[in-house]
């Protein structure tokens, strides 16, 4: 080639890379085809660079802390005040739940690794290795089968799905969707639940919303064989709803996942007259929405928004009505003080009063920062399970701790992990049927 021939392929070259850039960042700042293509691939190769460049079990997970302490089981039982049963718990360690008695002994375990039900994740990719697996939310049934939810660590979306299994953990029914955070069983045996999924669905109404978005849906599955009833979109229930405007005011930090929908209870007929904006109207599941830092009603049939409130705190988890006609709430970064941010509110939806308050002291901090749950006993008691700090414990209406559970399991060289405890749930024995109380292992011991 002649060096006349040279320079002239050298400057079409640079005509070219210039053509390409001017042609890039046009793409780029006007956001015109095929803008949309490039940035999710962008996003997806930050993910997956991102889910592996700090994979430690402990520190690069979220199924592990710095443990606060050392003992270990039960560690408070004061017999006269703590409501009698045993306590469902799930772990942070593995696909697993254990029923444990009041001194902490376990007395039923059941166990299934993800990769014995299922070979890729739920959206066709390779699955997270099973020590990366746990299941977050967990139901038992009176006859022994349980009903447990696998979630993955680091993975968007992150739901693995849902099975149901005999008191042997041996499959009844498996249902593979991006299920996540919470699940209940309605008083005809079928399952409430969440999943949520990307979409392109484009919102003028919400300028800083990012694409693609995470939609969360209300799903019902049939009990007995884990098919889908109905499915409701929750971000067109929030649009087309009066109060759209919490959907369009999250955070900045939330564009990408504005909902973050992470609670849900079935309310009764019983639980609908009680609770005032559900009277007249059962069936509907209480929500709580993370990002827009609101609890609402959906109907699952229907998929209306009835009615939606905010309040005065912040990342909040696990809306629960009461029979009394209130509500409660893990608040779990509503107190604002060091090492002791969580609380959890009894709320009247009618005059949006704080009625209860729980939160920790320099004794018995109190602090889980992204999970948490709070169940009301019947003798007036609360059975709060604080994730982030491996506890279940129980309160009084006073404030007195009348039973804790320290989650047993450590890792690290030095044991100073502890794994999260994200479901806790105590069940009145007698609730239990006759052949599987009678499994239960009650040795003494």
């Amino acid at each position: 080639m002649h060096n006349a021939d040279r320079a002239g392929f050298a400057i079409f070259c640079v005509a070219i890379a210039f053509i390409a850039f001017i042609g890039g960042a046009f793409v780029i700042l006007t956001k015109a085809f095929p803008y949309a293509y490039l940035d999710n691939a962008y996003k997806a190769a930050g993910a997956v660079i991102a889910q592996h460049a700090n994979d430690d079990l402990y520190t690069g997970t979220d199924l592990w802390r710095d443990s606060p302490r050392d003992d270990k089981g039960v560690t408070i039982d004061n017999e006269a005040q703590a409501y009698d049963g045993v306590t469902l718990y799930t772990s942070g360690d593995g696909t697993y739940a254990n029923l444990i008695d009041m001194q902490g002994n376990v007395v039923h375990h059941w166990e299934l690794a993800y990769s014995d039900v299922w070979e890729s994740s739920p959206v066709g990719r390779e699955p997270r290795p099973d020590d990366r697996m746990y299941w977050r939310k967990a139901r038992v049934m009176p006859n022994g089968d349980l009903v447990a939810m696998y979630i993955a660590d680091n993975d968007t979306p992150w739901g693995y799905g849902i099975v149901r299994l005999d008191k042997n953990s041996h499959v009844v029914w498996k249902y593979h969707a991006s299920t996540h955070h919470d699940l209940d069983i309605t008083p005809d045996g079928d399952i409430v639940t969440l999943t949520h999924e990307f979409t392109q669905q484009k919102v003028p109404d919400f300028q800083a919303l990012a694409y693609p978005w995470l939609d969360d849906y209300l799903v019902v599955l049939d009990g007995e064989t884990g098919k889908e009833r109905s499915k409701v979109s929750l971000g067109d229930a929030f649009m087309q709803s009066p109060y759209a405007a919490m959907f369009y005011s999250v955070p900045s930090f939330a564009t990408e996942d504005p909902l973050h929908t992470n609670s849900v209870q079935y309310l009764d007929e019983a639980l609908s007259e009680s609770f005032a904006p559900a009277r007249g109207h059962p069936g509907q599941v209480m929500l709580s929405f993370r990002h827009p830092g609101a609890v609402a009603l959906v109907d699952p049939d229907s998929g209306e928004m009835t009615w939606a409130m905010k309040g005065p705190w912040l990342g909040q988890h696990n809306a629960r009505v009461l029979p009394d006609g209130n509500f409660t709430l893990f608040d779990n970064l509503g107190n604002f003080e060091r090492d002791n941010r969580t609380r959890v509110l009894e709320v009247n939806p009618t005059s949006d009063a704080i009625v209860t308050s729980y939160s920790g002291n320099e004794e018995h901090p109190f602090d889980s920062g992204l999970r948490g749950a709070a169940q009301t006993l019947p003798n007036g008691n609360r059975l709060i399970t604080e994730s982030d700090g491996g506890r279940v414990f129980e309160t009084t209406p006073q404030g007195q701790i009348a039973w804790e559970f320290v989650n047993p399991v450590r890792g690290g060289d030095k044991e100073q992990f502890i794994p999260v405890v994200s479901s806790g749930r105590r069940i009145a024995v007698d609730t239990l049927g006759a052949n599987f109380r009678a499994e239960l292992d009650t040795t003494e011991r």
